[in-house]
């Protein structure tokens, strides 16, 4: 080949792998982007003052005279609210014709009032969510809207799906008692929920309640980092045993080392909810490690997944050292094995880590396989050696129920996303510490 052509073909390796990274790059930046913008948006937000009493009545943080008299002052704002809708009732009460054409309409304003501002005064509902009103300013926006227009539907055009018709409700109460407060509540708002920013940081450390409408995901981190943890700690030591059987002791050529071979390059591609199964039917109903779904069984499961690659790059990693490494170590007295622990894997340890890394974010990031063995939707932060046989909130697990089943999914929006946000922080952190512990064992090696 004449010189000319190969710089030619170097030269466009080159920018296909410059355009490679460029790319790469570009797709990280455009997933990342909302994932960021968003996930900050769970812990930088405008909170209101129900915000402030939620924190108060449910976990204790602030100050409880200065929530009061802002609680006092936004109950001020709103006394004209609950007495215009006293008066309008009252005459509704008072005529029959006027009950028969608002009552419908006036249902609906009372129950937006109450996602707006909180129960009336003397109701006490049951659940968490009822009890107060809109805690982020951005959501109490959205609430003024249904409050302030009616949602209706034209399906004029047979050709169309129906499109959406706002018809403003002041329109519809013109000349009645109520109609001042269409131009009242916009006005006043600010007033009567008090919003300033807040920096929500407990979001990280606080429990949340049962339907995550208020608190934090702090068990959704600590059951990810477990499962990880006992993962990594399962997976990794099999994995390298594994490596040097089939490095340093197998035969090439036999055939049941063949098969060894084949059968992990097909465990590779398994389909992770096909691991869930066999982690529910062989750890929970055969061996039974726990009653059901426990930390253990979700560990397990998940050591197995990742069992493949971390056997693969231990392996790449092993061969990757030089032979005559083995050969100073065997000609200086030394044995196999004491040849492979105190010379082949230190060598190999920097390469053993990048398995170890890939496989960390991969197990952190599983939903389908802790659906069946570990993850519940309601549990309680636990301890490291405790937890082992108890289910366990998870990350993964939990932005999926949000997303998919959860009733008021639009209601904490900022919950999911500051999961995933989360979720990819943590992947983050850990690969970072195995980065820096590979790269300080890598100059330890070099001397």
């Amino acid at each position: 080949m004449q010189l000319a052509s190969r710089k030619l073909i170097d030269r466009s390796f080159t920018g296909l792998s410059v355009f490679s990274i460029v790319l790469v790059a570009g797709a990280l930046v455009i997933i990342l982007t909302p994932i960021v913008g968003r996930g900050m948006g769970a812990v930088f937000f405008r909170g209101t003052v129900e915000h402030r009493q939620v924190q108060l009545d449910l976990f204790g943080h602030g100050r409880g005279e200065d929530i009061a008299a802002e609680v006092a002052a936004a109950e001020e704002a709103r006394r004209q609210v609950y007495v215009l809708i006293a008066e309008f009732e009252q005459e509704l009460a008072d005529s029959i014709r006027a009950r028969r054409q608002y009552a419908e309409a006036m249902e609906e304003v009372k129950a937006g009032l109450r996602e707006l501002l909180g129960p009336f005064p003397g109701e006490t509902p049951v659940l968490y969510r009822e009890r107060y009103g809109q805690t982020r300013w951005d959501r109490a926006q959205i609430k003024l809207q249904r409050v302030l227009y009616a949602e209706t539907y034209d399906y004029s055009d047979p050709t169309q799906m129906g499109q959406k018709v706002l018809t403003p409700r002041v329109e519809e109460f013109a000349g009645t008692s109520l109609e001042p407060l269409f131009t009242i509540l916009p006005a006043r708002l600010e007033e009567m929920l008090r919003p300033r920013p807040t920096f929500y940081w407990r979001f990280f450390t606080n429990t949340a309640t049962a339907d995550y409408s208020f608190g934090g995901i702090w068990p959704d981190i600590l059951g990810t980092f477990y499962l990880t943890f006992w993962t990594i700690l399962f997976a990794v030591p099999m994995g390298i045993i594994s490596a040097i059987y089939l490095v340093e002791y197998a035969r090439e050529g036999n055939r049941i080392v063949v098969l060894v071979r084949t059968c992990i390059n097909t465990l590779a591609g398994v389909p992770s909810i096909v691991f869930g199964l066999f982690g529910l039917a062989f750890f929970i109903n055969t061996l039974r490690v726990s009653e059901g779904r426990s930390v253990l069984a979700g560990s397990l499961t998940l050591a197995l997944l990742i069992l493949p690659l971390v056997i693969r790059s231990a392996e790449e990693a092993i061969r990757a050292v030089p032979h005559t490494y083995k050969e100073a170590s065997l000609s200086l007295g030394a044995g196999q094995w004491r040849t492979i622990v105190r010379v082949i894997l230190p060598a190999a340890l920097p390469g053993v880590l990048t398995g170890v890394v890939i496989s960390m974010g991969r197990a952190a990031g599983e939903t389908a396989p802790i659906i069946f063995t570990a993850a519940v939707s309601v549990a309680r932060p636990m301890g490291l050696w405790s937890g082992l046989s108890e289910p366990t909130h998870a990350l993964p697990w939990s932005v999926y129920t949000l997303c998919t089943e959860h009733k008021t999914v639009d209601e904490i929006r900022h919950v999911q996303y500051g999961m995933v946000f989360t979720l990819v922080l943590m992947v983050l952190l850990l690969n970072s510490v195995a980065i820096l512990l590979r790269a300080r064992i890598s100059r330890k090696l070099r001397g």
